[in-house]
């Protein structure tokens, strides 16, 4: 797990907005994107729709990047188990 990856992970164990989370880590737009994309692919976050708040499954990565500043993130058990195991 990379630093970046800890520290995102450390700022999920609730639900966060894209904006609150770029707030926080005060990173460029466009390396959170990037990063987040890789914890979704390793299924170590998951995104929720703030309408329902049911997860997001199915989409297309280019479709969820376009929905980024609209959507919810939140860290998976997977994703917390890796964290809590870091040492």
């Amino acid at each position: 797990m990379t630093h970046k990856e800890f520290d995102i992970l450390d700022e999920l164990y609730f639900v966060t907005s894209f904006t609150s989370l770029k707030s926080s880590l005060d990173w460029p737009c466009r390396d959170l994107i990037i990063e987040l994309r890789q914890l979704i692919a390793k299924e170590w976050v998951k995104c929720i729709d703030p309408d329902t708040d049911q997860e997001i499954t199915g989409q297309p990565q280019e479709e969820l990047e376009k929905q980024y500043e609209t959507i919810l993130f939140l860290a998976t058990k997977k994703g917390l188990m890796e964290h809590n195991s870091r040492s």
